[in-house]
């Protein structure tokens, strides 16, 4: 007689964490971060942790955590009562039959699936998803204060500390010469020791990203990512075409189709890949696969995420034959407490990859409890034991 494998509970809750200081983006300033957090129980005894995490609410994209949720107890769950959890891929065949777009729920549940995988088989998720070529990624800071000389302080901190040597700057909120002007200012106190992107979050119109690219070119910034709407792509088309500073799509990427769009249409020279953007981690991959095949340069993008989004997520980086601009994998050192029971590494600049089977994290039960929105109410979905053949 055999066991039939089959998903026992599903349990989603959101925990909310403190930032060190207020994030300014274009779109909202966040002072906390909201993460839907899912944990799939097996019937062998296994657990799967997931992570889904948006910016801001629905400031950002479509999806809330709220709205992760829902989808997770509500549409999700009940697929997975009736599917073997040993074949992460039918499982996500399955869901995406019933259950149109909610990327960042189907990315929580496919980090959840692999998780169990590789813990039930003693491998981490990068050997699941083809074998990782590096154990180490280098990881920038975002400049987010929105004050000049707290910036400056803050990089000259990193770079004193190793780290980051590589700083994004949120811009788009202010008029354009000022923006300019701020993001010179900082380049100019960090000079050669450090590398300066800028992140416009779509805030710009096509007349002002002209503008403003060939201003940035001229104070030194290295990387201009998504200035405009990721829906005008001929405009993304004609910005790379004159810029002399190279192009990254962020928004405007939601998947393998969206990547495949926008490297056929010459839209970008950098993607952004982002798990939970995306639909999962297989389909992060298939967006990297596309960017390989088309000399389109990568970096491993993040939705601020908290230990077991960033841990997923470095899990799929660290099989990328090559990052080019790195990663911005440093969404729990924004956050003012930790819910891992062991804290991811970070040191000399990169981000150390965890050691052990699944994405290699566990919870820190104590303080998820803490911070959990539903302190009083526990939301699980328990299904029946699995059925002997």
């Amino acid at each position: 007689m055999s066991q039939v494998l089959k998903v026992e509970k599903v349990e989603s809750f959101i925990v909310d964490i403190p930032t060190i200081r207020p994030h300014v983006l274009a779109m909202t300033t966040m002072s906390t971060q909201a993460m839907v957090i899912i944990r799939l129980l097996c019937s062998d005894g296994v657990e799967g942790l997931g992570e889904a995490t948006t910016i801001g609410g629905l400031s950002y994209g479509q999806e809330s955590p709220e709205s992760i949720k829902l989808t997770i107890d509500s549409y999700i769950a009940p697929i997975l009562a009736l599917c073997d959890p040993s074949r992460p891929a039918a499982v996500m065949a399955a869901i995406g039959k019933a259950v149109t777009g909610n990327h960042f729920a189907k990315c929580a549940v496919e980090t959840a699936l692999l998780d169990a995988m590789g813990k039930r088989h003693g491998l981490a998720v990068s050997e699941l998803l083809g074998g990782r070529v590096c154990d180490r990624l280098a990881v920038l800071w975002t400049l987010a204060s929105g004050d000049t000389q707290s910036d400056i302080e803050e990089a000259d901190k990193m770079l004193e500390q190793r780290r980051h040597r590589a700083f994004k700057i949120k811009i788009g909120k202010r008029p354009l010469a000022e923006d300019v002007a701020h993001v010179a200012a900082i380049k100019l106190a960090v000079g050669d020791r450090a590398s300066i992107r800028v992140d416009v979050n779509q805030a710009w119109d096509e007349v002002t990203a002209k503008r403003g690219m060939a201003m940035l070119a001229d104070v030194g910034v290295d990387l201009v990512e998504q200035p405009i709407p990721g829906t005008n792509r001929a405009a993304m088309a004609r910005l790379k075409a004159m810029s002399g500073i190279p192009l990254m799509a962020d928004e405007a990427l939601h998947g393998p189709s969206d990547a495949f769009d926008f490297a056929s249409s010459g839209c970008a020279d950098v993607f952004s890949v982002k798990i939970a953007q995306s639909g999962g981690l297989s389909a992060g991959k298939a967006v990297s696969h596309i960017a390989e095949a088309a000399g389109v340069a990568l970096y491993g993008g993040t939705m601020l995420e908290g230990g077991i989004g960033t841990a997923a997520s470095a899990q799929l980086f660290s099989t990328f034959a090559k990052i080019s601009f790195g990663t911005e994998l440093f969404g729990p050192l924004l956050l003012t407490e930790e819910i891992l029971a062991k804290p991811l590494t970070y040191s000399d600049f990169n981000l150390i990859l965890p050691i052990g089977a699944g994405i290699g994290v566990s919870l820190d039960e104590d303080a998820v409890a803490a911070f959990r929105r539903d302190r009083t109410v526990r939301s699980i979905v328990t299904f029946p034991k699995a059925l002997e053949v």
